[in-house]
């Protein structure tokens, strides 16, 4: 009998999360961040099995954890919609298309790679791929940065990025610790 986990608007089945998550794997090319729109697309607008802020905290927590950050979202997301064996059924749900695909086309490309048509099909998905990547900040930006101090953080982090792109934790830990004082420093504002 399958087991039906009860989310916050929707009951999702690990089977159901499994096709989710298969199919996202499945058509999600460029990388974690490209990714980032489709997920919300399909848990957030489709499926509606958690929250926009939800969704957008979970890419915030995705992308400041090491490795991939589409992996991580599916590991967020699966937890949150199902606890720990939701994590596991995203998680493979999620690995599963790419594992075979690369093992497929790992063979293939090898033979093909030199062929002018192959080559010209990769010069067409890189920028397919930035205008997703550019979507996922777009769509995160609007539901993150919502004053100026955000703002003056986005920036701050985007210049820090662009100088010294290898101190990607400490920009993270930063933005953190300066949200945490700008939160006490409010509360410290308004008790006065």
């Amino acid at each position: 009998m399958e087991q039906v986990i009860r989310t916050g608007k929707k009951n999702a089945s690990l089977i159901e999360v499994f096709v989710v998550f298969f199919k996202l794997g499945s058509i999600s090319f460029g990388g974690g961040y490209a990714m980032v729109p489709l997920i919300e697309n399909e848990v957030v607008e489709k499926k509606k099995w958690i929250a926009q802020e939800t969704a957008v905290d979970i890419i915030a927590v995705a992308g400041s954890l090491p490795g991939a950050i589409g992996l991580n979202a599916a590991a967020l997301v699966g937890y949150s919609i199902a606890g720990i064996p939701g994590t596991l059924v995203a998680i493979l749900g999620n690995l599963s298309p790419c594992v075979l695909i690369v093992l497929s086309l790992s063979v293939i490309f090898q033979q093909f790679s030199t062929e002018p048509s192959v080559q010209a099909a990769f010069s067409g998905i890189r920028p397919a791929v930035i205008a997703l990547i550019a979507y996922a900040a777009y769509t995160t930006g609007k539901m993150s940065i919502h004053n100026n101090a955000c703002r003056a953080i986005a920036i701050l982090a985007f210049c820090a990025m662009m100088i010294a792109p290898m101190y990607i934790v400490l920009i993270i830990v930063s933005g953190a610790l300066t949200g945490i004082f700008l939160d006490k420093y409010k509360c410290y504002l308004s008790k006065r």
